[in-house]
């Protein structure tokens, strides 16, 4: 399937701002691998015919990538004339002043990719960088984009008030996967029901959406793109954490273990069987890299220690639960039993994560668009010793709560579920400073049974409340609803 860029627009747009503008402008553009950072900018030039030099650093040694940068500089300065074989500037420095005469008399954009690979092998590169911006191309009718896949590095980089590079840029881009709103405009002949399955498993990055053969079903298409021995997806995991670590084995462990349920630090330690404080390093460089993050409690200070870790990217997070352990099946040939094993416990893996974050999304959203009461500066779910709740939009400043329960069953919902999020869960959740206004929200993939809809009359005609709380609506929404209102939002 063609990557679309309907849903780029704003970021196409962006980036034609800062060309428009009659100043050196600096874009830090970055975001996780095969999320379309070099499609971005290739689109950019395509669409708009520029005068841009496009270079992108790869795995090799710091003369290797001046020698490729300075060949890429003088074959756009001489596009008659292909540069000798080893060519080079003398210097980093050197080959920046090129650019700069370049951008003398006529705008030129400058899109440096991967630009992370070139700080592993020449750190001191983003002092140079910021020298030569400072004093000489910030002087220039330069658009310079640097872009990275590395999150950490280059949030140390350029976020960092530490970093050299701090304050030089004047935007950044962080390219995030597609929303699940997206899915219908690419897969418009799936139902919102395999739409979702898709997102569980691939994410909204681009390039896995691309691999979809929308003629077939998802069945199909796990086995042709998962279940078959060296297919690309199957070495993907390991290559996207080489990016960061260079013995990626113990991450593996690590993640696999977060996958099959392992979402605390000691469950961690007694699964991988790894010391605690090494546990501890390797989390920290996988929430660097962004693939991990610790969840703690929406409703709790910062500082608790109730925390979970969750695996963010839903591609790793289908793998290492589904794939990571079949890989003997996998090489066998043996497709049917794995993709029926599969198919077994996908409904309770999408429930516990992948509908639980889209409903999420909506609230969000919802909250954004006015189709709720209140406006969260926060959505996430929340828990304790004696509840949990799925959805919880949390504005501390307001004292105002959304709070909601998700269900991904074929059968409709039963109100029993409304109940207990009201009458058992609420006063077990609510922060105990402050009076709170609460707004009840449901989300099911099947819709709800009519003792659900009664109970929802009767909750809107005699709204509930406790000492410290006063509730004042409740909301059911089912996946189709869900679905419309997500695709209109997110268009």
């Amino acid at each position: 399937m063609r990557f679309d860029f309907l849903d780029r627009r704003k970021e196409l747009q962006q980036i034609e701002k800062l060309w428009d503008s009659p100043h050196a402008e600096f874009l830090v553009l970055y975001g996780r691998r095969r999320v379309g950072k070099t499609a971005l900018l290739v689109e950019w030039m395509r669409q708009s015919k520029q005068r841009a030099l496009y270079w992108v650093a790869t795995h090799t040694s710091s003369a290797n990538q001046l020698r490729s940068f300075s060949q890429a500089v003088y074959n756009f300065t001489n596009p008659n004339t292909p540069a000798p074989e080893n060519f080079s500037y003398a210097s980093w420095q050197q080959a920046f002043q090129e650019v700069a005469s370049l951008a003398e008399k006529e705008r030129l954009a400058l899109f440096i990719d991967e630009f992370t690979y070139l700080l592993e092998v020449t750190p001191d590169i983003a002092g140079q960088l910021q020298n030569l911006w400072d004093h000489l191309l910030s002087k220039r009718n330069l658009f310079l984009c640097l872009s990275g896949s590395h999150l950490g590095m280059m949030k140390r980089e350029f976020l960092s008030y530490q970093a050299p590079l701090y304050g030089r840029a004047s935007a950044q881009l962080y390219l995030q996967p597609f929303s699940f709103g997206a899915t219908a405009r690419f897969f418009p002949n799936y139902s919102a029901v395999d739409r979702v399955a898709i997102y569980a498993i691939f994410g909204g990055v681009p390039a896995y959406w691309e691999r979809i053969d929308p003629q077939k079903t998802i069945s199909q298409n796990i086995k042709d793109n998962l279940l078959t021995p060296n297919n690309l997806l199957q070495a993907e995991p390991k290559l996207l954490l080489q990016d960061f670590v260079s013995d990626p084995h113990n991450y593996i462990s690590i993640l696999s273990a977060i996958a099959n349920g392992a979402h605390v630090l000691k469950e961690i330690v007694a699964s991988t069987g790894l010391a605690s404080g090494h546990v501890s390093k390797y989390l920290s460089v996988l929430k660097d890299s962004g693939f991990v993050e610790r969840r703690i409690p929406i409703t709790v200070k910062k500082n608790s220690r109730a925390g979970r870790y969750h695996i963010t990217d839903p591609y790793l997070r289908f793998y290492f639960r589904f794939l990571e352990n079949r890989q003997e099946q996998l090489a066998l040939g043996i497709q049917d039993q794995a993709l029926a094993e599969i198919s077994k416990h996908l409904i309770d893996f999408i429930g516990t994560y992948t509908w639980e974050e889209i409903c999420r999304e909506w609230t969000i959203r919802a909250g954004a668009k006015g189709e709720l009461p209140y406006l969260p500066d926060q959505v996430g779910s929340t828990w304790n010793a004696k509840a949990q709740v799925d959805v919880v939009g949390f504005n501390s400043m307001e004292k105002t709560l959304i709070l909601g329960e998700c269900k991904w069953t074929r059968s409709q919902t039963k109100p029993k579920v409304l109940k207990e999020l009201i009458e058992k869960k609420t006063n077990n959740i609510i922060p105990e400073e402050g009076n709170w206004q609460i707004f009840f929200t449901g989300f099911s993939r099947s819709g709800w049974t009519s003792s659900a809809l009664v109970y929802e009359n009767q909750i809107m005609e005699e709204l509930p409340s406790d000492s410290n709380w006063d509730a004042s609506g409740i909301r059911l929404v089912d996946l189709a609803q869900l679905d419309q209102d997500l695709q209109k939002w997110t268009a």
